[in-house]
């Protein structure tokens, strides 16, 4: 039987076949750099099918993927399309990426950040994949925002405010649109090695200058244990890195949502109410995480001094209403509608709506992430399957946060659902993964590490002396 999908590369000593490089990597063998090339020019054209590629996402998933392999696919990834280059903006371009978390809404911050302090944030995001959600969803819940727009468009409005948060477009990283949406219907998403390739192959695609990663540890990230996420933040430094693009990864908690607010638009009221100048106490984490991911954007962009650090720059940015002003403009260059945020609570308007009380009285222990983030899911605010809507007004506001002394009725949360049929699920979830006890938890920095490139390089030479991969 003949496969349809094999090819003869010009010059090449063999015909590859994807049916022989998946039974390669499902032995436990590491792919040639033709050979992962040849796999993801497959996705990017639809001549590999789905299922041949999702067999190869999960045999990659099980065996790991070697330092070079997942050099390999990164790169091969960022140049499976057309590429954005911002040097005819004349501003020096810096972008920031998470992980992935739940409440996770800092690029709604640092990108107007550092726009006002005069960079260029040419931010590629994604949708909802698993337990977390998505930048494009949350944008997209602010009426007339587009998320699609084309090179032109792209570089017209970066011109104009400085930032701009879009999805791929269908040239951009073509072979990441197809593999990260088979990532999440196959169970393949917790893989460093697929992480690492995806994100970086759509940041570099961007031209970046500089790169600043917020790597995600705890129960709700897609790495939990500490360890796994170090291996991955040094992994995406020494990767971007070897790729021209001065990059740095600091390794963040996220035992707990971030902020107050989980969803789409009440993570978008959250943030304009900060960058109002407003500091809620249920906020201070996610204010404090997003200066300091802005500060290291500015430091690496060139606009800190010996006199004022990237932090200072970024906090008077916030405070002053240099930062609001930018996004509101990053908002109507993008179609947005920038009078809804006249009265945010106003626009909210939830099918359904629960109040969630503490059964008992003591401390908030623990906090399961990633039940709360299916939870927030499962209220309507992700999707099931690729493509599905999702209601912009459903998901969970947070009124005690962990290490919070609670009574016994006191409210914890604010369920808001597409409708009531929407609720029982999430408040079970909620119910099991919110633990009260006797006694307070020990508290947990919200930055525990940070990796430069002399680091990251470091760290996984060090790794590879005594046989440890973390994929």
């Amino acid at each position: 039987m003949t496969d349809r999908t094999s090819h003869h590369q010009p010059g090449s000593e063999s015909t590859l076949h994807p049916i022989d490089l998946i039974r390669k990597k499902r032995d436990g063998h590491a792919l040639t750099e033709r050979e992962i090339r040849f796999l993801v020019t497959g996705a990017a054209d639809s001549s590999i099918p789905p299922d041949q590629l999702s067999a190869w996402l999960m045999a990659a998933y099980l065996r790991g993927l070697s330092l070079d392999e997942t050099r390999a696919l990164t790169l091969a990834m960022r140049d499976s399309g057309e590429k954005f280059s911002p040097k005819r903006l004349g501003k020096v371009a810096v972008d920031k990426h998470s992980t992935g978390g739940v409440g996770d809404k800092t690029s709604f911050l640092v990108a107007p950040i550092a726009a006002a302090c005069g960079l260029t944030v040419p931010m590629i995001s994604g949708r909802a994949l698993g337990h977390t959600g998505g930048t494009l969803d949350k944008l997209e819940s602010i009426p007339g925002y587009r998320t699609a727009l084309t090179m032109a468009e792209f570089e017209s409005v970066l011109a104009t405010c400085g930032a701009s948060i879009v999805s791929q477009t269908p040239s951009l990283v073509p072979a990441d649109r197809t593999l990260y949406a088979l990532r999440d219907r196959t169970g393949t998403v917790e893989s460093p090695g697929l992480i690492c390739a995806s994100i970086l192959s759509k940041k570099l695609a961007a031209g970046l200058n500089a790169l600043v990663l917020d790597v995600k540890t705890g129960s709700g990230a897609f790495l939990r244990k500490r360890e796994d996420a170090a291996w991955l933040a040094a992994l995406m430094v020494a990767t971007a890195e070897a790729a021209g693009t001065r990059t740095i990864a600091l390794l963040t908690d996220m035992g707990q949502p971030l902020g107050r607010a989980a969803g789409n638009w009440i993570e978008i009221a959250e943030c304009i109410e900060l960058l109002r100048g407003n500091r809620p106490p249920e906020s201070e984490d996610l204010r404090e995480l997003s200066l300091h991911l802005a500060g290291w954007m500015l430091h690496l962009g060139g606009k800190d001094s010996y006199s004022r650090s990237g932090y200072q720059l970024a906090e008077a940015a916030l405070t002053d209403g240099s930062a609001l002003a930018a996004f509101y403009k990053m908002v109507d260059a993008h179609g947005g509608d920038v009078s809804v945020f006249d009265d945010p609570a106003a626009f909210h308007k939830p099918g359904a709506t629960h109040l969630l009380a503490a059964g008992g009285a003591g401390f908030i222990a623990e906090m399961d992430t990633t039940a709360i983030g299916w939870a927030v899911q499962r209220l309507g605010a992700g999707r099931e399957r690729a493509g599905e809507p999702v209601d912009p007004h459903a998901g969970i506001l947070f009124h005690a946060r962990r290490g919070a002394r609670v009574d016994r009725g006191q409210p914890l949360a604010t369920l808001y659902a597409t409708n009531l049929a929407h609720l029982d699920e999430p408040i079970a979830l909620l119910q099991q993964a919110i633990r009260i006890a006797e006694i307070a938890p020990d508290p947990v920095p919200l930055i525990s590490e940070t990796f430069l490139r002399e680091k990251a390089e470091a760290y996984l030479a060090d790794a590879a002396k005594v046989g440890r991969n973390r994929d």
